[in-house]
């Protein structure tokens, strides 16, 4: 079931920014480790598109992350991302950094994240969503539940949530008909 307050889409309209946080959100959450030690990720591709369709659209994309990995910074190039903020111990810190880069108001950005290092953004932005399997603290904190898993369709939830909201949903899709 999707949690919605009932600012939610007012807030949505607001948004110029929208940066995520990987494993949890664009991820399962899950590592894996081959057997050199490297790190694999899987992403869903449907997150993918709407994460191009958002840009498209014009609000900013960023990710912001506790951990390095060459596969986000390969995914991201994929997608066009170009802020790119990995190895972020003090989340906080760098969305203020990427906030002060952009001109962007908080009230403007929104942020997705899943866990306990994520609640200051999620407290500080003007949007904080959340895939339904984020820790019970996280969902109290999000103004957006997804009802579609964390590497699995919640990110795009989350765009299409965002498009529809600044009325910019059926241009978006408009290529696709």
């Amino acid at each position: 079931m999707t949690i919605v307050a009932p600012d939610a889409l007012e807030r949505a309209r607001r948004v110029r920014l929208m940066a995520f946080d990987v494993d949890g959100v664009l991820t399962d959450g899950r590592l894996w480790y081959g057997p050199a030690g490297e790190t694999m990720k899987a992403f869903h591709v449907q997150d993918g598109l709407a994460v191009k369709m958002l840009a498209a659209a014009g609000i900013v994309v960023a990710l912001l992350t506790g951990r390095r990995s060459e596969a986000v910074a390969m995914r991201a190039a994929e997608l066009g991302i170009a802020h790119v903020l990995q190895g972020e111990d003090d989340k906080y810190a760098a969305f203020e950094g990427l906030l002060a880069k952009l001109s962007i108001d908080p009230g403007q950005a929104g942020y997705m994240g899943d866990d306990l290092p994520d609640l200051p953004v999620l407290r500080r932005c003007g949007l904080a969503c959340a895939p339904k399997e984020a820790v019970d603290l996280v969902r109290r904190h999000a103004h957006y539940v997804t009802r579609a898993s964390a590497g699995a369709g919640a990110a795009r939830e989350v765009c299409e949530f965002v498009l529809q909201a600044q009325g910019k949903l059926e241009g978006a899709l408009a290529a696709y008909r």
